[in-house]
Parts: C-alpha cells; structure tokens; sequence
C-alpha cells in the first residue's frame, strides 16, 4: 500500500478531511483518506494513453512544484511518461479521465493559489500568439469534482476548473510600464459549494482612458453568478462562448448565463487565452482536490 493510507487515520481526526462532494444538506458519503503534501497517486492509474476526449497539441500545463514548473508541447503529449507530469496530471481508467490533482504549494507570479491547470497556446510552444473577442473563441469541457478538502469550520473547499484570461501585447505592456503580460481573467469558472459558479470583470469607471483601462487596477470582479443545478460530485458540462462584447456561459446544455455590456465591448482591447484544470482557491495545509476531465475542446 502506498504510505497514503498510512495517513488515512490520522487524518480522520484533523480539520481537513476529503470526502465525494455535497451541498444542502444531502447526506455526505463516508470519509475518505487525505492527501500526503508529497503527493502520491493511490488511483486506478493507466498513463499509457490519453484515454480522456482531450487533444494536448495546443495547451500547456502548470504545476504545483519548482518555480513553478510548466510543461509545454510536445511534452505534455507524453504526459504519461513524464516524471513531472505523472503524479498532477493522469489517466483514470475507472472513468475514462483525465485527473488534474493539485495541492498548495508552488504558485505563479501575482497569485496565492497553487494549481495543476492548462493554459491555450494557439502555436504550440508559444504565449505570444493569443486571441481577441472579436475573433471570437469556444470551449467546451466535461468534467467532475471528485474529492475536494475541507476548510476547518468543515466547509469544502473551491476551486477554479476554467478562465477566459486577458494579456497584454508587449507594446501595452511597455505602455503602462507593466513588469509582465499578465491582464485580468475577465471569467473564471468555480467549482464551489457543490455548484458551478462564474464570476466576470467589470471597469471600476466606464470612462477610463484607453490607456488606463490597460491597468489591472481598472477592472474588478462583478457581483458572480451561481447557476441553479447541484452537480456535487458528478459530471457536468461547461460550454463557454466569447465574442465582441458578450459571454455566455451554458451549464449542462440547460443554464445560460449571458454577459453583454459596454464593459466587455472595451474588453477587446486585450488579447486573451482558454485555461481549464484545477486551480485551488486555497493555502490550507492538507487542502487538495481532484478533478477530473472527460473531454475538452477549443474553437475559434
């Protein structure tokens, strides 16, 4: 038995514990065992293939360890044999997934959070080249929350499963005196509570100049918006549509939150890219979650 185990019962007295997800006073499963920081993978683990609907060719990977660690294509295509990738980044063959587990532990520039998360890259190996609102960009994923921790009040933990992420052209950035490309994710997509949360950027004053709505200080997080259905711990399908000046967000072909205002009309301004995985909104020792992905596609 992995040492995973070994551990199981000393966490069934701790704060932090993992169990399948549920919201509203559904009975909550059995208790299962948590997670070591060093992770180790206790999962019907395959790594042959890529068993999941998902083609890698244009995505790169972050990872929890190193500076953090990134791996792009053509390495990620041979996730299964990579020593970085195979304890964050795996095929499950008792559902046919691909699993993004992730931990706190190493973060990327201006954020808290730690995450196992793939980022679009239209030419493969590049970040340069991204999209805008007005070309318009598609993603469609199925996925499920699997284990998720909890906080010590025994609430679970969120965590983020897709953005639509803004960047600045070298030329903007050199502009605003930026230190990097970084631009705000105009939406990010949570798992939370045992339902699928998004929440948009919204500009601070609708009449901020063109150079100063460069600035990630012009923008904030609008008020957010939980969709209706409990998915708890089972599949659902996100279906994300961007084009000049509106969003919409579609969950499980049912649930339709539509954006469309002057706001994301000014949006275009920037360029941006898809992410999808598991970015884990906490830095509680112990935290971690799983999630799993069935299938994931981008159009433009």
């Amino acid at each position: 038995m992995h040492k995973l185990w070994f551990f199981s019962f000393v966490s069934l007295i701790t704060l932090l514990t993992v169990c399948s997800c549920d919201v509203g006073g559904l009975e909550e499963p059995p208790v299962g065992p948590s997670v070591d920081p060093d992770p180790v993978v206790d999962m019907p683990v395959d790594n042959s293939s890529n068993i999941a609907d998902i083609d890698l060719s244009n995505w790169k990977v972050t990872l929890p360890v190193g500076d953090p660690t990134e791996v792009e294509p053509p390495e990620i295509l041979d996730y299964a044999n990579n020593p970085l990738l195979k304890d964050f980044m795996y095929d499950d063959t008792s559902d046919a997934s691909l699993v993004f587990y992730t931990y706190p532990g190493e973060t990327t520039q201006n954020s808290s959070y730690s995450r196992t998360e793939l980022r679009e890259q239209l030419v493969p190996g590049s970040n340069s080249v991204n999209w805008k609102f007005s070309d318009t960009g598609i993603m469609e994923g199925e996925l499920a929350l699997k284990e998720i921790s909890k906080d010590a009040s025994g609430k679970f933990h969120r965590t983020m499963v897709m953005q639509i992420h803004g960047r600045l052209s070298n030329a903007q950035k050199d502009l605003i005196g930026a230190s990097s490309n970084n631009a705000p994710p105009v939406l990010k997509v949570y798992w939370q509570n045992g339902r699928v949360r998004v929440v948009t950027k919204v500009l601070k004053n609708s009449g901020v100049s063109e150079t100063g709505i460069l600035e990630k200080d012009a923008w904030t997080d609008g008020e957010g918006h939980y969709f209706e259905e409990v998915v708890n711990n089972a599949k659902f399908k996100v279906k994300i549509e961007a084009s000049f000046g509106k969003m919409s967000i579609t969950l499980n072909d049912s649930e339709t939150k539509v954006y469309e205002s002057s706001d994301l009309e000014r949006w275009d301004v920037f360029e941006n890219y898809f992410k999808a995985g598991n970015y884990l909104q906490t830095t509680d020792a112990g935290a971690f979650a799983r999630v799993h992905y069935y299938s994931l596609e981008v159009k433009h």
